[in-house]
């Protein structure tokens, strides 16, 4: 079975010894490498000398058979050698995750004092997190394989930071208060407990590479979990360096197994380890073959075709207008979070909205990666949809379009210049145009149409018959406006008021979807607990009995 850390290792994990252990790390050593946990030099990734990933399993670092290439997405040079694992070697990850049992890692009456290991090692990764060499480092590296501005990615590292701050100290055990309700007599009560899944998996996309998986990950042992985590290939090196960041940091080795390979390889590890939850974060295609797969023991954070709905108080064009840049096309639109379609109000077209769209979109650039490469679509797919789109009657192109100029990233990927493309509402509702106008194009496109007063109905019907409903943003500041679409309306994490926004999502706040019991939440208390934990009532009947009771007759 799986090694629990006894009381004499536990204390010497203590809280008290963190000072020791902050004094200890002098940024100033020189190693093999220039942080004492990484194994990679950021900026010397290259062909030349490329980067490599190994898998994590059952304690021990590992290779595999064979090794899969990544190539750099502005160069197309390879530049990070994946130790891919197929489907002959998954035996290892298999029994890993069987040795961990369904009532965990750590439980309320079990090794209790792992709540507070994991609150200690969380502070200590947030200070880690919070060193400015350790900081850019993450963030460089995430710029290296997913490219986003150097703003965008250092706040991913920012996010990750202040949620590990968040879970510091007893915030970890907080997470499994219980509670207690009289019984029916004296010497009986019922209590409710969060409980483990115990044998668990991650699987999370390449859009945020440190995020997402961290914070899920995070969750996952918070609530006496064993996760295998498995991240895109294309970024699993900046998961894999912070997986090594907390191993310094006083996480067991034990506790996290770490997989690289393919989808097909990956389904095959699921179906024969039988985790007893798996938390997806990616395309509603793969959701469902999943939720099919894993007979629904699943929970999912899938696609988004995120709207924003401009109401009929204007104000503030300059700042509504950056917002709904920055929503649009900040990391070349690959965020789930996307604005993918914006419904302006008539009363917007006489201002100067569209123009200034125009001029924030047409600012962007590969030099500083205000806008870069598409990964998961080529820049003729993206024109083909474009194409298609502007064959409706009354579509028309309202800047973009043009393929990115004057640069080297390779062909897989797309590059293609912030796009809009006008589709009048009275089009987008028929049936023959819905399916293509909601597609979700992920990166650097969007639809914008207008709506007069009377055809409120006619959006909140769009907005009704969507499938997936991740985020989405009311920007008015009319409280009956408000009321009617945020009332009429169902996505998880919905902003609303005149500095409404579709993306963007803090550590303070719930991100996730809603409307499907299978949603997944991330970021707070109740996301951790509604993901990885589940109830358990434990029903104490201690007694006494009556005096002079007797057997009753037979019921």
């Amino acid at each position: 079975m799986y090694r629990v850390l006894t009381c004499r290792e536990v204390r010497a994990r203590a809280p008290q010894k963190a000072l020791t252990w902050f004094a200890s790390f002098n940024l100033s050593r020189r190693s093999a490498h220039s942080l004492p946990f990484a194994t990679v030099e950021v900026d010397e990734i290259s062909g030349s000398q490329p980067a490599k990933v190994h898998n994590l399993v059952q304690g021990k670092w590992e290779g595999a058979s064979k090794w899969n290439t990544i190539v750099d997405p502005l160069n197309g040079e390879p530049f990070i050698r994946i130790a891919d694992v197929d489907e002959t070697e998954i035996q290892p990850f298999v029994e890993s995750l069987s040795k961990c049992p369904k009532h965990g890692l750590h439980n309320p009456f079990k090794s209790p004092e792992r709540y507070l290991l994991f609150g200690d090692i969380s502070a200590k990764a947030a200070h880690m997190l919070g060193l400015p060499k350790v900081s850019e480092f993450f963030a460089r590296l995430i710029q290296r394989v997913s490219p986003k501005s150097y703003q965008q990615a250092l706040a991913e590292v920012q996010v990750t930071q202040k949620f590990l701050e968040n879970f510091s100290g007893d915030q970890v055990r907080f997470l499994a208060r219980s509670f207690a309700v009289p019984g029916n007599h004296l010497g009986q009560q019922s209590h409710g407990f969060r409980w483990p899944y115990g044998p668990v998996a991650i699987i999370t996309p390449f859009n945020f590479p440190l995020e997402i998986p961290v914070l899920q990950l995070m969750g996952a042992l918070y609530m006496g979990n064993k996760p295998t985590v498995k991240v895109d290939s294309k970024v699993c090196i900046v998961m894999e360096q912070m997986i090594r960041l907390l191993h310094y940091c006083g996480l067991p080795v034990e506790d996290v197994d770490f997989i690289n390979s393919d989808g097909k390889t990956m389904n095959k590890l699921l179906l024969e380890a039988k985790p007893r939850m798996t938390l997806f974060t990616g395309s509603s295609r793969v959701a469902e073959k999943l939720a099919v797969d894993l007979k629904g023991r699943v929970k999912l954070e899938d696609a988004g075709f995120d709207w924003k709905v401009l109401g009929p108080d204007v104000n503030e064009v300059d700042y509504v207008a950056w917002v709904c840049d920055q929503d649009a096309y900040a990391c070349s639109g690959q965020k789930c979070s996307a604005q993918s379609i914006l419904f302006m109000h008539e009363n917007w077209s006489s201002t100067s909205l569209i123009p200034k769209l125009k001029d924030l979109a047409e600012r962007r650039k590969l030099g500083d990666l205000t806008v870069g490469p598409v990964l998961t679509l080529t820049t003729d797919a993206m024109l083909d949809h474009m194409g298609k789109l502007l064959q409706i009657s009354g579509a028309k192109l309202l800047f973009g379009g043009k393929p990115l100029e004057n640069h080297s990233i390779p062909s897989i990927y797309g590059a293609l210049k912030p796009t809009a493309v006008y589709i009048p509402l009275e089009e987008i509702v028929k049936d023959d145009n819905f399916e293509l106008v909601t597609k979700e194009i992920f990166g650097p496109f969007q639809i914008i149409t207008e709506y007069k007063k009377d055809q409120l109905p006619m959006v909140l019907d769009v907005l009704e018959r969507m499938h997936a409903h991740l985020t989405a943003a009311v920007v008015s500041n009319d409280s009956l406006f408000l009321q009617e679409v945020v009332g009429k309306s169902v996505n998880g994490t919905t902003y609303a008021g005149l500095r409404a926004r579709t993306t963007g999502a803090p550590q303070n706040h719930w991100f996730g979807p809603a409307g499907d019991p299978r949603g997944a939440g991330i970021g707070t208390p109740e996301a951790i607990k509604l993901v990885w934990s589940c109830h358990r009532e434990i029903i104490y009947d201690l007694g006494p009995i009556p005096k002079h009771w007797e057997i009753p007759p037979s019921t």
